[in-house]
């Protein structure tokens, strides 16, 4: 166990060292909440009923709400202000019989364990509190809040109970008890009799939480069969970032889109980088274009292929590497080729020599290919 407060207990001139234990805790089975469809856990969320905000805890303020409505704020430097007992002392009022506590009273308990040095004077107000049958009488501030609480013995410890105010314990006013009933000899005996077949020592030991038992059985049953699944990762914060940086690539390419055809090109293709770059068909019609196309063919074509490089700049380098990689592979037609823009400059016509002489290297090319 974990101690959760220190500090002494205090009766007339006796001070004993001390630390608190919780003396109980539950074991009920737990679960969470999840979505049945996926098994995704099911989070709560502090949103404001106004603007439908999610609140974090340095803006969450406490509020008494009045009888007509209203509320008063309250803030941490006003609850700052108030008198609450900060010392680490459990103050012995006075020492009363243990019949006079109402059971019902009875809050938490804790265990009170002595220092070591402070075993002596322990042991003294055990016995003290034994020999009389007295419980004492005591004031705690435990987690920032006064209470009151009682010092009995219990074994060889000396268990600290705290109470319920007199105003926290409801009243049983029931108008149905008020009513008189005649009980008659006979029953009064029988009811007697019954309750002394059923007497006995009391034994938490021999009682078990029966609900508790069968609700691990079942699950034990359903792990041993296998229907078990993995809870799925939880990744909301990764995916709205995922989310944002595809809205926001999007938002960019369609403002890009939209540029250019304010400018009259034609916007960029969405096909991935690599199936533009293979374009080995692209290569023939320049070839084409060279040999048999008329002299002017080829100026037009060369305008075409510029206004395309200008409307698609994402494919302006690939449109060069690919041109020089015509150019190189080409190896004699490049005369040939340089041959007909030359003649088509000058406005005159390719001489069938020179014709004869890119058609063989043509079907070189195609034969290596």
């Amino acid at each position: 166990m974990r101690a959760i407060w220190k500090g002494a207990v205090s009766f007339g001139l006796v001070s004993v060292p001390v630390k608190v234990y919780a003396a109980t805790g539950t074991n009920d089975v737990r679960f969470h909440q999840v979505h049945e469809a996926d098994g995704g856990r099911i989070r709560y969320k502090r949103v404001c009923s106004v603007d439908g905000e999610e609140v974090s805890y340095p803006e969450i303020a406490k509020a008494y709400e009045t009888a007509d409505g209203e509320q008063v704020v309250l803030t941490d430097e006003d609850l700052d202000q108030l008198p609450l007992s900060t010392s680490r002392e459990i103050d012995v009022v006075e020492f009363v019989p243990s019949d006079q506590v109402d059971p019902v009273l009875f809050n938490k308990a804790y265990y009170l364990e002595p220092e070591r040095t402070a075993l002596k004077p322990y042991t003294l107000l055990r016995e003290a509190l034994r020999a009389t049958d007295r419980v004492a009488v005591v004031k705690v501030a435990l987690r920032q809040r006064e209470s009151l609480a009682i010092l009995r013995v219990r074994d060889d410890v000396i268990s600290l109970q705290t109470l319920l105010w007199p105003d926290e314990v409801r009243e049983a006013s029931f108008d149905v008890l008020s009513s008189e009933v005649e009980l008659r000899p006979q029953e009064t005996t029988m009811a007697a009799s019954l309750v002394e077949s059923l007497a006995g020592d009391f034994d938490p030991d021999a009682f078990s939480d029966g609900y508790a038992a069968a609700v691990t059985e079942l699950v034990e049953a359903k792990i041993s069969a296998g229907d078990v699944r993995r809870p799925p990762a939880e990744g909301e914060e990764e995916a709205g970032e995922g989310a944002q940086v595809v809205d926001l690539l999007s938002a960019l390419q369609r403002s890009v889109d939209r540029a250019r055809r304010d400018r009259g090109e034609e916007p960029a293709e969405e096909a991935p980088a690599p199936a533009r770059r293979r374009t080995p068909a692209a290569e023939e019609p320049a070839e084409d274009a060279g040999d048999d196309a008329a002299p002017e063919a080829p100026a037009p074509r060369r305008r075409r292929t510029a206004s395309s490089s200008k409307g698609t700049s994402s494919k302006g380098a690939a449109s060069k590497t690919t041109a020089s990689k015509s150019t190189a592979s080409k190896g004699t037609a490049k005369g040939s080729t340089s041959g007909g823009a030359k003649g088509t400059a000058s406005k005159g016509s390719a001489s069938k020599g020179s014709e004869e002489e890119a058609a063989p290297a043509r079907r070189t090319r195609k034969k290596s290919a």
